[in-house]
């Protein structure tokens, strides 16, 4: 694959992040990646990107912004809610394919702001990195793929399998409109500053047929009773849904608790309740 050199223009991260006063914000979960060759492993996880509108959530100095800037993507917008970090990351905008906004990610339409098709690609602040997924999985179908980098906790839940201890909620919602794969992961030490936790890069696929809005909710409502009481049986967890009725219109024995339970059994289950 054909990639776009670096500019000579750009000065090493570390300088960055002194020009533009980019000491980490706790209150951001800001946790910034500055080894060149850990982010095009990072980058290359989410290809190929030739074509693409890439989004960038949370920049920081823009290492992971220089590594998307030389794949083939069509164009990256880089959102950040830190003015510093805006600041960092529109110096790197040379060549018109880079585009820097300052917002809330958790407040945007991205696909009503970014054409199609589009890819979202970031290594995302770890107090908001699950609510963001949740925003996403909604609109899934909007995207052709999510590559994100989460603490490893957080991945571990996305990727879980039925009757271990990490599956839940996450697991259900993401595996159920996305083929899910952790494809890389990240020590601590490779963060300035360093977190107390590891890191992975979660890969998202959306599936081709995604469910209407209507079903999304419903097994968001769904996943949260259940898992909501995960040491009750379904029972007793899904009682205020309607209890051993749902769980006998659905075929899942009542006595059964809501780790067990297979994806395509929870989107069964989704189906008797509307």
């Amino acid at each position: 694959m054909t990639e776009v050199s670096a500019p000579p223009s750009w000065p090493p991260l570390r300088e960055v992040i002194h020009r533009f006063d980019l000491r980490a914000d706790k209150s951001l979960g800001q946790h910034f990646l500055l080894d060149a060759n850990l982010l095009d492993r990072i980058r290359r996880c989410a290809e190929p990107l030739d074509g693409l509108n890439v989004i960038e959530i949370g920049p920081g100095p823009g290492g992971l912004t220089r590594a998307l800037l030389q794949s083939q993507a069509a164009h990256v917008t880089a959102i950040e809610v830190d003015p510093r970090a805006v600041a960092a990351t529109q110096s790197l905008a040379a060549d018109g394919r880079l585009s820097v906004i300052e917002a809330d990610a958790l407040k945007l339409d991205l696909p009503g702001l970014i054409a199609a098709p589009r890819v979202i690609v970031a290594n995302l602040p770890y107090n908001a990195g699950t609510p963001l997924l949740i925003r996403w999985l909604a609109e899934a179908g909007a995207y052709q793929a999510m590559t994100l980098m989460f603490q490893l906790e957080v991945a571990e839940r996305i990727a879980a399998t039925p009757s271990t201890s990490a599956y839940g909620r996450l697991s259900v919602l993401a595996q159920w409109l996305c083929e899910v794969d952790i494809v890389l992961h990240v020590p601590a030490s490779a963060f300035t500053p360093p977190p107390k936790v590891e890191s992975a890069m979660v890969r998202l696929i959306p599936r081709p047929v995604q469910p209407p809005a209507l079903q999304f909710k419903a097994m968001e409502r769904l996943t949260a009773a259940a898992f909501g009481q995960r040491r009750k049986m379904l029972r007793g967890a899904l009682r205020e849904m309607g209890g051993e009725t749902l769980l006998n219109k659905a075929g899942i024995a009542p006595d059964r608790r809501a780790e067990t339970l297979s994806v395509a059994e929870f989107e069964r289950l989704m189906l008797a309740t509307l």
